[in-house]
């Protein structure tokens, strides 16, 4: 499940208990990404702040889904099956079409986004894509390219905080050994304005 030592629901007490008790999703399941932090309570807890904040906020304006989509994308550009699988798959939940959901899983897998996607929605990932692959190479251009298909700044921030905590969340798990092995794929927190509820359903 992973290359260094975790602590699983039941061997935990304190902190990591408590946190355990507010992230758990059905049958008591924590997603091995979380269970990589348990050494280190406090980066569980700020992952999971980030994470809430940046893709299941009602402060947020993106639809739910289309931040999926980057989180989906960015997984698929960075190679880390885990999270590829798991948001995916909520990808797949929340558009409830499965033959929409393929298609957009092979359009991006081929690179042939336009094929599938409106014209807003490719410029997104094109940024995404640039911003996980070369991130020196964006400039004020390509926020003016996101702005002419349509977003507002703060859509624009979305995006962009999106794609950086999924570098993030793909880093940790790529570099720790983290697999779905056990894991109910999918799950995710309601959206809130509580930054602190983390429940998974």
């Amino acid at each position: 499940m992973s290359w260094i030592e975790t602590i699983g629901y039941e061997d935990s007490d304190g902190r990591l208990r408590r946190i355990y008790d507010r992230v758990c999703g059905p049958d008591g399941q924590i997603d091995n990404i979380l269970l990589l932090h348990s050494l280190r309570p406090h980066t569980l807890e700020s992952h999971l702040a980030l994470y809430k904040s940046a893709l299941h906020h009602t402060g947020n304006r993106l639809p739910i889904w289309l931040l999926e989509l980057i989180g989906t994308y960015v997984s698929l550009l960075n190679g880390c099956d885990y999270c590829l699988a798991h948001h995916f798959e909520g990808l797949r939940r929340l558009l409830a079409d499965d033959e929409r959901a393929d298609a957009m899983r092979g359009a991006m897998e081929t690179g042939a986004l336009a094929e599938v996607l409106e014209e807003r929605e490719v410029e997104i990932l094109r940024y995404a894509e640039r911003l996980t692959q070369d991130p020196a190479s964006i400039t004020e251009e390509d926020v003016e390219r996101l702005r002419a298909a349509g977003l507002l700044d703060g859509e624009i921030l979305e995006v962009n905080q999106v794609t950086a905590y999924f570098a993030y969340a793909n880093r940790t798990v790529q570099g720790l050994g983290g697999t779905t092995e056990g894991e109910m794929l999918g799950l995710s927190p309601s959206s809130s304005d509580d930054p602190g509820d983390w429940e998974h359903g």
